[in-house]
């Protein structure tokens, strides 16, 4: 059974900095794709970002695009979530997912998709 844990979550003013990082136990990460997602209290779940296998491939959602970036370090089975310029409406829970796959170089969007999620970490930004 794979387990990721988030951490690097907290309380930050508007216009700040945050980075995520979820590690995955296991030796197979480099057949994970990942992705990041947050629920804001009262609101559904949704998709913030993925990343391919390798790296090479990333996707945003419309709201983070041009201030978030997905990374990761197959080495650290590690992913990375940086968060810039951040608004009060990034307040969320985030949640790191991942879906072991062969022969596949794209992302997923649907959290129906992945099958390893964290607990989540939560994300405040004050305005």
């Amino acid at each position: 059974q794979v387990q990721l844990v988030e951490s690097g979550g907290g309380l930050v003013q508007a216009g700040g900095s945050l980075r995520l990082s979820c590690a995955a136990s296991g030796r197979t990460f480099s057949t994970y794709v990942m992705g990041w997602f947050r629920q804001a209290p009262g609101k559904e779940r949704e998709f913030v970002a993925a990343i391919s296998r390798s790296g090479s491939s990333t996707s945003y959602s419309d709201s983070v695009k041009g201030r978030f970036t997905i990374s990761r370090d197959n080495a650290k089975n590690t992913v990375y979530l940086q968060m810039n310029s951040l608004k009060p409406e990034d307040t969320a829970v985030y949640y790191c997912a991942g879906r072991s796959v062969a022969y596949y170089s794209g992302v997923y969007y649907s959290e129906d998709e992945y099958r390893f999620w964290g607990k989540g970490t939560q994300v405040t930004v004050s305005s």
